[in-house]
């Protein structure tokens, strides 16, 4: 894995992502912001996807559906989020709830009915963008799933272990040269790859890579990593430029860690779940300290 300086985009700065902050028209309606479906929450593991799928309610996507793999939904609404739409992950994928994003692997587990899942949903998903995370990188990683998810966009989203099973290496090779394994990745599965980590780094399919500035060891909790997914999945959903997608919601992930501080809430104890908040003050207008 060679680090290409020359395809050095520069770090991710709030001032390149105008379409974050851009006002919403005053005919506005929940349509107009897209549909996130978030696919993942096996047994034991729910409370994964109602992290992601609240994450991206509150990063302004207009409607958001969550699959759970499994038999039934283990609950009839969301006590926290009761907008949520909670279905069981079949019922979602049997159905064209006109989703515009999905979110999946969020805790679904790496056994053959996730895989079942996953492949299902890859070829449902009528071109609509992909954020592929956790469990599914795993999947991935071990060849339960193929990376035959045709055409739109997808993302991504591995920590560095994921990353080193993902190319057949170590994690210290993955964290000796960031970039080459980012670029590696991007190149492996035509995607754009979030290397999640401190400078959390940005590479597009074409092997350009910014790295991210905001964040703090905050972030180092269970569950900030579905927070990310679910961000990621509502700006694609609501169609923003895809490059400002991708990098503005890494950097408003990290930013919203960063006006959880500057209040006093964390670095120790931030959990995952204050995330959310945050970062929906920041997209109207809030600056981060």
């Amino acid at each position: 894995m060679n680090t290409h300086a020359s395809q050095f985009a520069g770090e991710i700065r709030r001032d390149d992502l105008p379409a974050l902050f851009a006002a919403r028209a005053a005919d506005s309606h929940k349509g107009s912001f897209g549909t996130v479906g978030v696919v993942g929450g096996g047994r034991g593991m729910e409370g994964a996807v109602l992290l992601a799928a609240r994450a991206a309610l509150k990063t302004g996507a207009g409607k958001v559906l969550a699959g759970f793999a499994q038999d039934t939904a283990p609950l009839p609404c969301d006590p926290l989020q009761p907008e949520l739409m909670l279905r069981d992950a079949r019922a979602l994928l049997e159905t064209d709830w006109g989703v515009t994003a999905w979110v999946a692997g969020c805790g679904i587990g790496t056994g053959a009915a996730a895989a079942n899942i996953l492949t299902e949903l890859f070829v449902l998903r009528r071109g609509a963008a992909l954020v592929l995370d956790a469990d599914g990188l795993n999947l991935l990683a071990h060849r339960a799933i193929q990376p035959n998810w045709d055409d739109g966009p997808v993302v991504l989203t591995p920590h560095p272990a994921e990353a080193g099973r993902l190319l057949g290496v170590e994690t210290a090779r993955i964290q000796a040269d960031r970039p080459g394994a980012a670029q590696a990745l991007a190149r492996r599965f035509g995607a754009w790859v979030v290397l999640k980590g401190a400078g959390t780094l940005v590479c597009d399919p074409g092997g350009r890579w910014r790295r991210n500035a905001s964040g703090n060891p905050g972030l180092a909790t269970a569950g900030t990593g579905d927070v990310l997914a679910g961000m990621l999945g509502a700006l694609l959903a609501q169609r923003l430029p895809l490059e400002q997608a991708v990098a503005g919601a890494v950097w408003l992930h990290g930013a919203a860690a960063d006006a959880l501080v500057a209040r006093g809430i964390g670095p120790i104890g931030l959990t995952a779940g204050e995330l959310a908040d945050a970062a929906r003050a920041l997209r109207n207008g809030a600056r981060a300290s």
